[in-house]
């Protein structure tokens, strides 16, 4: 075989590779617990930080999932990505908004969990945070 027909073979196995792993990646979808988003709140400002906010519904207090659903939710630098986590079945907010309160306070004794990814990438994980 020529050296040409080797690199090209070569180039294809690598690109393949490239592909398969691009697609593959793990995501929310796999994770334990049936997250559903409830709500959602994201700042249009383009240009200065980005603030996101959700609340999102659990079948169960998985808490390792919950903090990898946290890091599987986009965040850019110098933003704010808040998760609030609420059991199935039980009360939770319908809207989120902007600031240190994000929905009202009759579902503060729902609130399971809060996942925060502050300014520069730093995370917090509280369980039962508005108790």
């Amino acid at each position: 075989m020529k050296p040409k027909y080797l690199a090209l073979a070569a180039l294809a196995l690598l690109l393949g590779w490239f592909v398969y792993d691009s697609f593959s990646q793990p995501g929310v979808g796999d994770l334990k617990g049936n997250f559903q988003e409830a709500a959602l709140y994201r700042n249009e400002n383009n240009t200065g930080p980005i603030v996101r906010v959700y609340a999102v519904t659990v079948a169960d207090t998985l808490w390792r999932e919950m903090r990898q659903y946290g890091d599987f939710m986009p965040y850019t630098k110098y933003g704010n990505t808040k998760v609030y986590f609420f059991r199935q079945g039980q009360p939770a907010p319908k809207s989120v908004r902007p600031g240190s309160v994000n929905f009202d306070a009759e579902f503060d004794r729902y609130c399971l969990a809060k996942y925060e990814k502050e300014v520069m990438g730093n995370v917090t994980f509280a369980r039962y945070p508005l108790r």
